[in-house]
């Protein structure tokens, strides 16, 4: 493992309080600095989220990791990765053993990201869809999980709707500046908010369920 990725995975990881082992040995895996604009490699592993163009970001490291543990996964389960990006989250699912389709509206960007997937050996691993990621995938659905690496003013009503029963989606909530991190679990009463939310900030979720562009 690459001194900085080992040094990201205790300090910026375990260190505050990242305790699945499951996610821990993922993002000890997954080459981060593949996902990041060249001119940016080495800035890979810093506590920070890093620009990938079409005013997105790769997000960071920690929220990365939240976001997975609070999926809960345990391998073997399809899960949606809304926000494709640079696909480093998709990489870190798929590393975790899941089933992954990601989905991403910028065609720029997903086929950056199919790029990535592939230098860091996880093209066959991940589909990439283009298209308005608040609308989700009904195709493939249901999913056990999904993950949103943007920021939504609420819970998308069809990405709700695409969960299997008792599965788990975890996006931020909130107005465009200020959000938390919830993890929402579909029960037979409708949405339940699984634990209180971590305050991050995210790029807007931009779709018909999201905000809108601008």
């Amino acid at each position: 493992m690459q001194p900085e990725r080992r040094k990201m995975v205790e300090r910026q990881l375990r260190a505050r309080g990242i305790e699945d082992e499951r996610v821990l040995a993922a993002m000890a895996a997954v080459p981060r600095e593949l996902f990041v604009p060249e001119a940016l490699r080495k800035r890979a592993y810093e506590d920070a989220a890093l620009p990938i163009g079409a005013q997105q970001t790769i997000s960071q490291p920690y929220m990365v990791a939240r976001i997975c543990s609070e999926l809960r996964l345990r391998g073997g389960e399809r899960v949606l990765d809304v926000g494709t990006g640079s696909g480093y989250q998709a990489a870190v699912l798929a590393e975790m053993g899941a089933e992954v389709h990601s989905i991403e509206r910028v065609p720029e960007l997903a086929e950056h990201a199919l790029a990535a997937l592939a230098a860091a050996g996880y093209g066959g691993r991940v589909q990439v869809h283009v298209g308005d990621g608040t609308q989700g995938l009904p195709e493939e659905a249901p999913f056990a999980a999904i993950a949103v690496a943007a920021a939504a003013p609420g819970v998308p009503e069809a990405l709700y709707d695409q969960l299997a029963e008792g599965g788990r989606l975890v996006l931020p909530i909130g107005p465009r500046h200020r959000q938390l991190l919830q993890a929402v679990v579909r029960s037979p009463e409708g949405p339940a908010a699984a634990r209180a939310g971590v305050p991050c900030r995210f790029v807007p979720l931009v779709g018909a369920g999201g905000f809108q562009k601008g």
